[in-house]
């Protein structure tokens, strides 16, 4: 679902959640490691509050746990309806996204306010099979780059695609783009 490092505020519950979740799970690090791919260095790190991890390896710890992305970035005590959390940061201060909240659905509901500013581009991994996304554009006009094609998405208008492909996020503009993106199962 997410492929570019966050800084480091959606880090600030990652450890101690990968800790509890991992030890819940009766994993050791090791074995962590090898159900998810990432390496048992980066889970050590991760779990010490030291590392930077890229949100769609966060995708690939959470589905190891058998538990979801919600989880393992949110902070435990706080009602996952209203998160408010930046999840991404682009090199321009004015790209973040931000995880507003999520709902219970086949996996996850995911609400997010998004923002790029000028030449900045967000490139996602693929999101496994039955996921979707739905794009109001609030400000600017959003490049949704697909391998096979590029949609423009003006402002006031919406799309809906399946994102268990490659696609990328881009703004063209001169503008700051901002859009609000809703991720379901």
């Amino acid at each position: 679902m997410h492929n570019q490092p966050p800084r480091s505020d959606v880090l600030k519950y990652v450890g101690t959640n990968l800790r509890r979740l991992r030890k819940e799970a009766g994993l050791s690090q090791e074995a962590l490691a090898s159900a998810s791919g990432i390496s048992r260095r980066m889970i050590v790190s991760l779990e010490a509050g030291n590392a930077n991890i890229s949100l769609g390896s966060l995708d690939r710890l959470a589905e190891a746990l058998d538990t979801t992305f919600l989880k393992l970035v949110s902070n435990p005590e706080r009602e996952l309806r209203r998160i408010e959390e930046i999840m991404w940061r682009g090199k321009a201060d004015a790209s973040k996204a931000t995880l507003l909240g999520a709902a219970p659905a086949r996996h996850d509901t995911q609400l997010w306010l998004w923002s790029l500013a000028p030449g900045e581009r967000y490139r996602a991994e693929p999101d496994p099979e039955g996921w979707h996304e739905m794009i109001f554009v609030l400000e600017g006009t959003l490049t949704l780059e697909f391998d096979a094609e590029t949609q423009l998405v003006q402002s006031n208008d919406f799309t809906i695609y399946n994102s268990a492909q490659n696609y990328a996020y881009l703004n063209d503009g001169r503008k700051i783009l901002r859009f609000v993106r809703t991720v379901s199962s």
